[in-house]
């Protein structure tokens, strides 16, 4: 995937992130290769741009959360 539509998808990933009651936060979103990440999880690897979370915003992007 190119990295315009990378930037894309943590633009959408935040905006609705940014919109959770505190709660859903803890709430599983992905799952790679066999390890589940939460929206906070989540969260801390896509806003430090890692590959990880690169493969969670596509995951996200398949099942339609984002």
């Amino acid at each position: 995937m190119n990295m315009e539509k990378i930037e894309q998808l943590r633009a959408k990933f935040l905006k609705v992130y940014a919109s959770l009651p505190e709660p859903e936060g803890y709430q599983i979103v992905a799952v790679i290769e066999g390890k589940t990440y939460s929206w906070n999880k989540a969260y801390a690897e896509i806003s430090d741009k890692t590959a990880l979370g690169d493969k969670i915003l596509e995951k996200m992007r398949l099942v339609g959360i984002i």
